[in-house]
């Protein structure tokens, strides 16, 4: 891997709602490394798959609600813990689930989840991960055959086999994804986690009691079928990644898939819903 990077130093205001609009956007390019700033976010991509056309085509840069500047500069062997050392805060979920790094202490939660710091989605800072979370905390899952769809870190796996979930797969489209989730489901002693890289073609065949997809609107809608698939008579299907103005279509897709309502959850403007079949 190239040790030179350039580090997009974007300022965003409104900052909470542009930042997360942004991150979300500027990962399905060659992006792969973020940092909250005080003012927005700073995104980094490996020089040798930056050009020059990258940030075309992202809606926030061109949209009326948010004002948008960035300046470039060149990094030379960026330490990623350095910078998440810098910004990577402990959550905690209900007092009942802690997310940290391993250089934060333990404390007395229930359940005590160590991510290591590097540039994964699903740290758990994000609303998303904190209301599936929510979710997880609220249900039991032993025993359930469980799926973590687009994983990032694996963080909801590693929940659900802390619950006693059993088997599960995680799968993400994304290398970095993929490689953080063994590293981090290894780092939390979980044995019955297995990790892919790939997309929503990976389940054909198989059968899942408990499926948890917190990815976005477009990629959920898109592979609603495959999960509707998949899902066992009486399973469960955990959704988030998208705001409270998508319900409409998450929930038709749902409907039209044979799946109940059964549950919602919102932080701010995001949305996680539970269904089952």
């Amino acid at each position: 891997m190239s040790n030179v990077y350039l580090g997009y130093h974007f300022t965003i205001e409104p900052k909470e709602l542009g930042a997360e609009i942004l991150v979300a956007e500027l990962g399905e390019k060659p992006f792969e490394s973020f940092v909250e700033t005080d003012f927005g976010v700073t995104a980094y991509v490996q020089k040798q798959l930056w050009t020059d056309d990258i940030l075309d085509g992202i809606y926030l840069l061109s949209s009326p609600e948010f004002t948008v500047s960035y300046t470039v500069e060149e990094i030379e062997q960026v330490n990623w813990n350095e910078e998440w050392e810098k910004n990577f805060e402990p959550i905690d979920v209900d007092g009942k689930c802690h997310v940290r790094a391993p250089f934060h202490p333990r404390t007395q939660a229930e359940f005590d989840i160590v991510i290591e710091p590097k540039m994964s989605f699903g740290t758990g800072h994000h609303e998303t991960t904190h209301m599936m979370i929510q979710h997880l905390l609220d249900m039991d899952v032993s025993g359930l055959k469980t799926l973590d769809m687009g994983c990032g870190t694996a963080i909801l796996a590693i929940l659900a086999e802390m619950k006693g979930a059993s088997p599960i797969d995680a799968i993400d489209i994304d290398n970095w994804c993929y490689l953080n989730s063994i590293e981090n489901a290894e780092r939390n002693n979980c044995k019955h986690i297995t990790v892919y890289e790939g997309d929503a073609a990976l389940l054909e065949g198989k059968n899942y009691d408990l499926i948890i997809a917190n990815i976005n609107r477009n990629i959920l809608l898109n592979d609603m079928q495959a999960y509707a698939n998949c899902l066992n008579k009486n399973g469960l299907l955990l959704l988030s990644g998208f705001y409270e103005e998508d319900i409409t279509a998450i929930d038709a897709c749902c409907s039209e898939k044979g799946l109940t309502f059964l549950k919602k959850f919102q932080r701010n403007n995001w949305v996680s819903l539970k269904y089952s079949n």
